[in-house]
């Protein structure tokens, strides 16, 4: 077996094979971060080709978010059962043949069935969730640096992606723009054959910083039904207050970044007179700035009070979110927010999943995790769907981006009331 073989001549140079993990689910989020930014791009294109408006398009990506998230807690048990490697490949099975599909639609039913509810499902398969179990269970140490790194896989999903989708569709239409994203899934499902495995034990290993001598003990039975495993951790989870705080938290995180920034910077720059192309370099390189401060963001949480590091987070965003409609869109001004916004754009992910494994244990962190981030994906379909209503009714996004704000100083106030040490949670 290729991975085998890959393990023991990389244990040779003292190299965990916990890395090539991190690398094939890096690689991996990053495509699927392509596929659920790519719809910001094509919002104009759309409304040019079809006469749909904002609201519309807005609905059928709001469908994409609640079903995005709704999916991760049912991933996470489908992991359990069937394997991290045959959910995976399953989620960019779909995702590939919905964007294939979507290349023939004209009728606007047939953008919410492919955009809304197939990528939506292909994309929950191999959410955020994925990173939060690969951490969990190929970690002991460095797992706050791993979550930060393959968080920040959708910053560097931006910053491959979204001008280069902006180039195609305004060179040669979204169609073509679509079937680079169908290559890039193909890529990667390659690396999922080849080089994800479920544990380490699969490749006869310990969990990296595992020191231990003892054998390991042999994973929970995952023969539950999957509606019942995910079900009965949410009931297990939602009597505590840490759940309920971090899913409130995790909720005007996606309010204010995929539902907002994400689908709707590029149409706002627009009505500034600042054209598409300019409009992705934007958002690439608040990817960029993102992508490093995720990873510090990561590095952070191995380190401090993960309470904290949130308040902070959001604080700062809640700061710049309010500051955009007073910077005049000018290239001042949208450096400077640029700068602050991009920094913590998911720099919250690191120290979230940190909580959630301190209080629900390792093996239950990924379910767990799964319903926090499904609050993440209720609140940017409710951030897509109104900033798109807001543009359509009152002619502006400006009052969404001022409510957002608004949130996010809200969540940096309520972070705080977590406990220092949570109580840990029995499963």
């Amino acid at each position: 077996m290729i991975s085998t073989w890959l393990a023991a001549m990389l244990a040779r140079r003292d190299i965990h094979y916990g890395w090539v993990m991190v690398a094939v689910t890096f690689l991996t989020a990053l495509v699927s971060a392509g596929a659920v930014g790519a719809p910001g791009v094509f919002i104009v294109p759309l409304q040019q080709e079809f006469g749909w408006s904002t609201a519309e398009i807005s609905s059928a990506l709001s469908i994409r978010f609640i079903l995005f998230g709704l999916m991760a807690p049912f991933a996470a048990a489908l992991m359990n059962r069937y394997g991290l490697r045959n959910v995976t490949l399953a989620g960019q099975l779909i995702i590939a043949l919905s964007l294939i599909a979507s290349v023939a639609m004209t009728q606007l039913w047939q953008l919410m069935l492919l955009w809304g509810v197939a990528v939506g499902i292909g994309t929950g398969l191999t959410a955020m969730v994925l990173g939060a179990t690969v951490a969990a269970r190929w970690f002991v140490q460095r797992r706050g640096l791993v979550v930060g790194i393959l968080t920040a896989s959708v910053a560097t999903g931006q910053l491959v992606f979204l001008p280069l989708l902006a180039m195609l569709t305004e060179r040669y239409g979204w169609r073509a723009a679509l079937l680079l994203l169908c290559a890039a899934l193909a890529i990667a499902a390659c690396g999922v054959v080849l080089a994800m495995r479920d544990r380490p034990t699969d490749v006869g290993l310990r969990p990296y910083g595992d020191r231990g001598s003892e054998p390991l003990p042999a994973p929970p039975p995952a023969n539950a039904p999957i509606l019942a495993a995910a079900l009965g951790t949410l009931r297990d989870a939602a009597k505590t207050r840490v759940f309920w705080i971090l899913f409130a938290t995790f909720f005007i995180c996606g309010a204010s970044t995929n539902g907002l920034i994400q689908v709707h910077l590029i149409p706002l720059c627009a009505d500034f007179g600042i054209p598409q192309v300019q409009a992705a370099g934007l958002l690439a390189a608040m990817g960029i700035l993102d992508f490093f401060g995720t990873i510090m963001s990561g590095w952070l949480s191995d380190r401090y009070d993960n309470r904290w590091l949130l308040f902070w987070y959001y604080g700062l965003r809640g700061l710049s979110l309010l500051f955009l409609p007073f910077s005049d869109f000018s290239f001042y001004g949208l450096s400077l927010f640029a700068l602050f916004y991009g920094l913590d754009w998911i720099a919250t992910v690191p120290p979230t999943v940190r909580l959630t494994a301190k209080t629900f244990g390792v093996e239950r962190a990924g379910l767990v995790f799964g319903w926090i981030f499904a609050g993440h994906q209720l609140g940017a379909a409710t951030a897509a769907f109104g900033a798109g209503l807001s543009r359509t009714l009152l002619l502006s996004y400006l009052p969404a981006f001022f409510a957002a704000g608004a949130l996010c100083i809200i969540a940096a106030i309520i972070v705080l009331l977590i406990a220092r040490h949570p109580k840990p949670v029995a499963g």
